[in-house]
């Protein structure tokens, strides 16, 4: 009787033995499965407004890099490309969407930045941001240069796209004392166009904004054109705009719209390492069908643009992956 109940512990204890070495087997196996080595634990990626192209793709990229790492990957929507580095320079965010003239100034110190920032590289540049100049039939708004005494939406204070609106301004010789300024997101513009509280809005994004969209349902709207030449004139000063045209049938136009144009950038913080950069730069690449589902910009995001750095560096990471393709 003793005998057989020491056999049975013994087999008892083996048992648990066992399955314990299973459980943390399958516990190990799973975490390396879940981080795939990567040393970040949390990844907020910075955007831009709620209705904006910078959020809805960011969103679904951060859904899929914490499905795909087992990280707390998450989006702050916020003022866009100027807040977004500040952001980054404070160290609050890991990864942010930003326009390459608001990159340009954060890295050499220059207009809304007080100081340089440097803690800041490239994963990809990403798909132009086309400026687009809306109005209403009712304005009598035909040109830039009408624009001159009207009530108009520059942007969020301080953001990419007040700069770019300075910018495309000041190419056609207006600045802010020629016009009534109203600092408004893409969807408080939408609104106040509605409203008829302003004239025109400038809006700076991908194609399409989904608040342009909507509001082509409930008044007559025209977006205004910015001429070829008017470009040559703005690249003087901001040499990496482009003349790109707002394809027909986009918001119901008959017919090309002739704008000015420059790239988002993807940046990370630099103390990120080479290996999580790598990583992340892979699974964006390979996964670019789930953002093109999410908003079709993102059918703009190509491998060979991606890597075409006017602005700033690349990260060590993203490099090593372009340079493996």
């Amino acid at each position: 009787m003793y005998k057989r109940i020491v056999m049975f512990l013994l087999v008892a204890v083996t048992l648990v033995l066992v399955a314990c070495g299973n459980d943390n087997k399958e516990s190990s196996d799973g975490g390396d499965k879940d981080t795939k080595g990567l040393d970040t634990r949390i990844l907020t990626i910075a955007t831009g407004g709620s209705s904006g192209p910078y959020n809805i793709i960011a969103t679904t990229l951060a859904d899929g890099y914490s499905k795909e790492f087992g990280i707390n990957s998450r989006t702050q929507t916020t003022g866009a490309s100027v807040e977004n580095l500040n952001l980054m320079a404070q160290e609050k965010v890991e990864m942010s969407f930003v326009m390459s003239d608001a990159l340009l100034q954060a890295l050499e110190g220059t207009d809304g930045f007080t100081e340089k920032i440097d803690n800041v590289q490239i994963l990809a540049n990403l798909y132009p941001n086309y400026v687009q100049i809306i109005t209403t039939g009712k304005t009598g708004v035909e040109s830039v240069d009408d624009i001159k005494g009207k009530r108009v939406a520059v942007g969020d204070q301080g953001s990419g796209v007040e700069i770019a609106t300075k910018a495309v301004l000041e190419a056609h010789g207006i600045t802010y004392d020629d016009i009534e300024v109203d600092y408004l997101g893409y969807a408080e513009a939408a609104d106040a166009l509605k409203s008829g509280s302003i004239d025109v809005a400038f809006t700076t994004s991908g194609l399409p904004n989904a608040s342009v969209m909507e509001l082509q349902n409930s008044v007559d709207l025209k977006i205004v054109p910015i001429e070829a030449e008017a470009v040559e004139t703005l690249k003087e000063s901001v040499p990496i705009f482009e003349s790109l045209p707002i394809p027909a049938g986009t918001y119901g136009n008959d017919e090309d719209i002739p704008t000015a144009a420059i790239r988002n950038a993807l940046v990370v913080r630099s103390d990120l390492s080479e290996d999580d950069v790598y990583e992340l730069t892979k699974y964006l690449f390979e996964n670019l069908d789930k953002l093109e589902n999410s908003h079709q910009a993102a059918k703009d995001i190509n491998f060979e643009e991606a890597q075409n750095i006017s602005v700033g560096e690349l990260h060590p990471g993203a490099k090593r992956y372009y340079d493996e393709q």
